[in-house]
């Protein structure tokens, strides 16, 4: 990807735009699908079930870090939103493939929400990455 423009000024750091927007994108779709599925579908629901206050926190959290992403010029937006990505498809790739599932909660690749969570957080993970590479070797 080409090199986005760095604004000169004294104390302004160099910002990779493009891949901080791609990162804030993939983040904050995979929220979306988080919140579509525990409000639409009831997924993880029941009283005192713990999967559905996860993916809240998920959804809610992730939309609060992409926001993060494209208004904090730090690393640490982007570290999050890598660490979003790969401990969220982590999670569900646990739950799909251990015999019992990721406490006691199976899963499968079952639908389009499987599969634009999948996505997503992978690619969070490498554009989270990438923003970070390409702003370091700017300094």
């Amino acid at each position: 990807m080409a090199a986005d423009p760095i604004v000169a000024g004294r104390g302004t750091r160099p910002v990779a735009w493009s891949w901080r927007v791609l990162t804030a994108l993939v983040v904050a779709i995979s929220a979306a699908v988080h919140l579509y599925l525990v409000a639409s579908q009831g997924y993880g629901g029941g009283t005192g079930n713990w999967l559905a206050t996860a993916f809240w926190l998920q959804g809610v959290g992730g939309l609060v870090l992409a926001v993060l992403v494209l208004v904090w010029r730090s690393p640490l937006p982007l570290l999050g939103a890598a660490g979003f990505g790969a401990s969220t498809l982590a999670g569900f790739l646990l739950a799909v493939y251990l015999p019992d599932g990721l406490f006691g909660v199976q899963s499968q690749w079952a639908g389009w929400q499987e599969w634009v969570s999948a996505i997503t957080e992978a690619l969070a993970v490498v554009f989270a990455l990438a923003a970070l590479t390409a702003e370091r070797a700017r300094r």
